[in-house]
């Protein structure tokens, strides 16, 4: 029913090390963090094959990256439904030896190289959600039972120390662990089965972080300006009439402005002037209002004090 949203954090953390010197001191912290979150992106993408491979003799939908807001908005990783319950699957990759503890709930990554890394439990987390699932499913008066697991994405994880009450799985352990779950009752009626799915796709909200500068402290004018080349990858491409020109590979491309002010919301603010659009992209008064004008922006402010903000859930671009 839905695929994995691309991570705008992911796109944020790339653009903004393609925007800053190899040598700058946040530089490191940025591709340890895109590390991390593509490590992620990998075990749920391993999940997510599982799932789709597995015929299961039932009616069912899988809803993976799914974020919904009941007292508070909440993500899960995997949600597959059926008329008898549902599940939430919380995936995890992590290499190394794993220990879940309990008190405090912490989950510890003992990795080869010696080196020790703390986490908030899994377990809380998927406790969270299976709480707030809940309660937005009683607000919409379904009664559905609910489960949940912690996901491994590859066996060579090892768990020193599983948790005390909670499921652990690796993928191919994912089918036969729902197919033991009782199917008690008669289950949701087929019109509320389909409403659900419905409802659960109307109210997925696309998270949208912070910018990067923001997040992790960065001075906007350490922050190279520019058009990027989409052909060759470097900054600095010349405006001309109708077009923008690469002078690295000659290539042309009219439409190259509306990926570097994707970058600038996602690196630099949230919102954007025309002084700034002329700084970051190096065009004149007449050119950054053009610009502004033909991209899908709302509006902020009277006109002398005007700015723009993207709206990334109706924005077509990649």
């Amino acid at each position: 029913m839905k695929e994995r949203s691309d991570s705008l954090t992911l796109k944020g953390l790339i653009a903004a090390q393609g925007r800053l010197p190899a040598a700058h001191p946040m530089f490191s912290t940025l591709l340890s963090k895109q590390q991390s979150i593509e490590a992620g992106i990998g075990g749920e993408q391993r999940v997510a094959e599982v799932l789709q491979k597995y015929r299961f003799p039932f009616k069912n939908n899988i809803f993976h990256d799914l974020s919904l807001s009941s007292d508070t908005y909440f993500q899960m990783d995997h949600f597959f439904k059926t008329p008898h319950f549902g599940v939430i699957f919380e995936t995890k990759n992590l290499a190394g030896s794993l220990e879940f503890r309990e008190n405090p709930p912490q989950l510890v990554q003992k990795r080869e190289d010696g080196q020790i890394k703390y986490y908030e439990s899994p377990v809380v987390q998927l406790e969270r959600n299976l709480e707030l699932m809940s309660a937005w499913l009683s607000q919409r008066d379904i009664d559905l039972p609910l489960y949940g697991a912690i996901v491994l994405a590859y066996p060579k994880q090892h768990v020193e120390i599983p948790p005390a009450n909670t499921k652990v799985l690796f993928p191919n352990l994912i089918p036969p662990f729902i197919k033991s779950l009782p199917q008690e009752g008669k289950g949701l009626d087929p019109s509320v089965f389909q409403r659900l799915s419905k409802e659960l796709l109307k109210s997925h909200r696309t998270y949208i972080p912070k910018p990067i500068c923001e997040s992790y402290q960065i001075p906007v004018g350490d922050i190279q300006p520019g058009v990027r080349c989409a052909a060759c990858g470097k900054i600095g491409m010349t405006k001309l009439p109708r077009t923008w020109h690469c002078p690295s590979c000659k290539v042309n491309n009219h439409l190259a402005h509306q990926a570097a002010l994707v970058e600038w919301f996602l690196v630099v603010k949230s919102s954007i002037t025309n002084r700034e659009c002329r700084e970051f992209l190096g065009v004149d008064i007449h050119t950054a209002t053009r610009i502004l004008q033909s991209m899908p922006l709302q509006k902020i402010g009277t006109f002398r004090n005007r700015s723009y903000i993207l709206d990334f859930k109706r924005f077509p671009f990649k």
